[in-house]
């Protein structure tokens, strides 16, 4: 475990979070999800965390691994049919993950994953978290709408809203 990292976390303040994701950015957030899921009849999913706290802080949890577990937390693998797709961002690293349940993992693959993440890393670097979140958003959301397009009466089986920890 980096003294560094730890350092980063343990000095990440709540108040970074929230000047960046101010309520009127989890909103509009909320609402390109809700917009997006009109298209397709997979799920997406919002989570930022500022820093990590405790045990997985001192285990020294990479980004990818604490995304698998909120992944998980949140039952996004348990979706009717096997398309949840999770953006996790932890603002205290800079670093971010998608994680898609293996429905749509399948059809998508690691090369059409890792160019969306390339999308939103040019607006992350730049500053600007809500294009970049956005973005991706839109971008995961083709990906489902080709493979999982809507049905009438798809139902939404997770929340829309952002998940700040």
């Amino acid at each position: 475990m980096g003294i560094k990292r730890v350092g980063r976390h343990l000095l990440e303040h709540r108040w970074r979070l929230k000047r960046i994701f101010t309520p009127a950015v989890l909103a509009r957030i909320e609402a390109a999800i809700k917009a997006s899921e009109a298209t397709h009849s997979g799920e997406i999913s919002f989570v930022v965390e500022g820093a990590l706290d405790g045990m997985p802080l001192f285990r020294n949890q990479p980004a990818r691994e604490r995304a698998l577990d909120i992944f998980s937390q949140l039952r996004i693998w348990d979706t009717e049919h096997n398309n949840g797709v999770l953006i996790y961002l932890l603002l205290a690293d800079r670093d971010f993950e998608i994680v898609a349940d293996r429905g749509i993992d399948a059809k998508v693959g690691a090369a059409g994953w890792e160019k969306i993440c390339t999308e939103m890393e040019r607006d992350f670097r730049a500053g600007d978290f809500e294009r970049g979140v956005i973005r991706g958003i839109e971008a995961v959301s083709h990906l489902m709408a080709q493979h999982f397009p809507a049905q009438g009466g798809d139902r939404n089986e997770l929340p829309d809203a952002p998940v700040v920890i």
